[in-house]
């Protein structure tokens, strides 16, 4: 505003607002109000620079309470004084107004995000930011308070909103920037055996250990913790020590090799194999060793480093049976897959112990690359089964995948209808999960039988309706060959399996078709309406109605009583408040 109201004509001013809305010439006006940050008295000033360094270059957005805690620690102390902690508004008033507070996520940001962009540009305005935040998050970790914390994850959280930033991303910013002291700083916090707290922190974001249990732990050595951020000079400083094992296995079997594999650190991967004793196919207790690690995280740099030693197996499988090549391929790491592939004495057609081949997991997630790759192999079965019948095909009709279901149909091998063990084909499964794209590539398909039931007599539009998808049902009724009220095996009808589950634009569907009955009881008795009345669908009760519905059975040894109630007397007997009885009439009640 000061920038603006310098302009000496209205004209003017409304010419610069509106370049600056634009985004435009804004670079005067940030470098006008950080010089004013900097002339502030007292601490303002040395407060309002911390702030915008902390914003601008944190590892993710920090809450209020977070960003307070940073700016009121003293580098030096080992103890942490609450009484230094700045209030949120002391903050945002030092930074001059280019920092404010995000009411609806609680964390604070810069004004605007060409103010990140200027100070992207210009890297001078602070010395070596990422290092002096590596030294303020391991002071806090090393003070006194952190220390006397309970091993217990939960212990002292509230009272230490920075502790879980702190242990997350220390490694992060020491890794950009490393200062002698924050060196100093870390060797001393990993001397000794990481804090169990500090660690529960660091690999809750790590999906392999989420669920693990974390009261059970061997020690997560500073030297697994180093190697996780892959910190090379303190790595090699705690390896000098000869205070860790370099082959050392933290609570899940993991050596520093394998976090140093799995997070991608390729000069952290070369320091721990440039040790004798190393050994770099060493797995955990599930079996899974560094290589494996590598290819499921898509590190194609380590991949090749630890290939390039002759210890390690290529197409080891792990306690799953899932092998360095099959991690690759479920999670889409064509280069990966191409680099092991290269490698002789691979199996690229080798199931886990689901029966789940490289080729089926990644037809399964959609990657199309990765398929192309396996199916130019030698010995890749595209229509393998797995140890529930299911093939590639399957799984990619199941996940909707419509590039890949293409890809396999142009195989000769595939065959379009083949059903799992319990008699379901690729077109059920889409049926079922909705996926109309792939229903109508399938139903191009001569061999198809679009009303192929399974085992229990279920076909494809009865799994259709049964999830109440509509667009399937009704492309599924324009082939002649479709039975519409075809019943399976318990005598269930498509028509009954909407009525069941309550799904209101089927049943008007189904109801539109001449050979649809209405009031065709099941084995047990159980008419789509009594269904409908038994499970308190009110619309659809209505819809049947309508079409005057017989509304008793007497079929005997129905599961629910001996004689199968009207919906009436559902209704009467309380069963379902939530039913209307308006949608059934006077007559039908009496």
């Amino acid at each position: 505003m000061d920038e603006i109201l310098h302009e000496s004509t209205i004209y003017r001013r409304r010419e610069r607002l509106s370049k600056m809305t634009a985004g435009l010439e804004l670079g005067d006006v940030y470098n006008a109000t950080i010089e004013r940050i900097k002339e502030q008295d007292g601490d303002k000033s040395r407060l309002g620079m911390a702030a915008l360094m902390w914003i601008s270059h944190a590892e993710r957005p920090l809450k209020a309470d977070e960003f307070c805690y940073a700016l009121a620690v003293e580098l030096g102390s080992t103890d942490f004084s609450a009484s230094n902690i700045p209030s949120i508004s002391t903050l945002v008033g030092s930074c001059q107004g280019l920092i404010t507070m995000d009411k609806e996520t609680s964390t604070v940001r810069l004004i605007h995000f060409t103010l990140q962009e200027y100070l992207s540009a210009h890297p001078d305005i602070f010395s070596r930011p990422h290092s002096a935040m590596a030294e303020i998050c391991l002071t806090y970790l090393s003070s006194q308070q952190i220390k006397a914390l309970s091993t217990t994850p939960s212990a002292g959280a509230e009272d230490t909103p920075f502790l879980e930033y702190c242990s997350v991303y220390w490694g992060a910013h020491a890794k950009r920037e490393l200062s002698d002291y924050a060196r100093s700083l870390a060797l001393e916090l990993l001397q000794g055996h990481y804090s169990q707290i500090s660690t529960k922190l660091l690999l809750k974001q790590v999906k392999h250990f989420q669920f693990w249990r974390f009261d059970t732990w061997s020690p997560f050595s500073g030297l697994h913790c180093a190697s996780f951020f892959g910190i090379v000079e303190v790595m090699v400083a705690l390896i000098e020590a000869r205070r860790h094992d370099i082959n050392g296995e933290d609570f899940s079997g993991c050596t520093p090799l394998s976090w140093a594999s799995c997070n991608g650190h390729e000069e952290a991967v070369k320091i721990l194999l440039e040790w004798g004793e190393v050994n770099p196919d060493k797995p955990d207790e599930r079996g899974r060793a560094p290589l494996s690690y590598a290819a499921s995280c898509g590190h194609e740099g380590v991949v090749k480093i630890l290939l390039g030693r002759n210890a390690v197996s290529v197409d080891r499988p792990d306690s799953r049976g899932r092998t360095p090549l099959l991690y690759a391929a479920w999670k889409g790491h064509g280069g990966v897959v191409s680099i092991i592939l290269g490698r002789g004495g691979v199996n690229a057609d080798k199931p886990d112990n689901d029966g789940k081949t490289p080729l089926s997991h990644s037809a399964s997630y959609g990657h199309d690359g990765v398929v192309k790759i396996l199916l130019e192999r030698e010995g890749v079965n595209p229509d393998r089964p797995d140890k529930n019948g299911q093939t590639p095909l399957s799984y990619a009709a199941w996940r909707g995948r419509e590039g890949m279901v293409k890809i396999l149909l142009g195989r000769e091998e595939v065959k379009a209808n083949k059903p799992d063990n319990g008699g379901k084909t690729p077109l059920s499964y889409a049926a079922s999960y909705g996926r109309e794209e792939v229903v109508k590539i399938l139903l191009r398909r001569e061999e198809i039988d679009p009303d192929k039931p399974n085992n229990n007599g279920l076909t494809p539009l009865t799994y259709a309706a049964w999830h109440g998808h509509e667009g399937v049902v009704k492309i599924l009724l324009g082939r002649k060959e479709i039975n519409s009220d075809r019943p399976d095996d318990h005598g269930k009808t498509p028509l009954s399996y909407a009525a069941w589950s309550g799904h209101e634009e089927v049943v008007k569907t189904l109801l539109g078709r001449e050979e649809v009955n209405p009031g065709k009881p099941d084995n047990d008795g159980q008419t789509p309406l009594s269904l409908a009345t038994r499970y308190g669908r009110e619309r659809v009760v209505a819809l049947l109605q309508s079409r005057k519905v017989a509304t008793r059975s007497t079929i005997q040894g129905s599961w629910y009583m001996t004689t199968t109630p009207s919906p009436s007397q559902y209704i009467i007997r309380g069963d379902y408040p939530s039913a209307s009885l308006s949608a059934y009439g006077e007559n039908s009640l009496r």
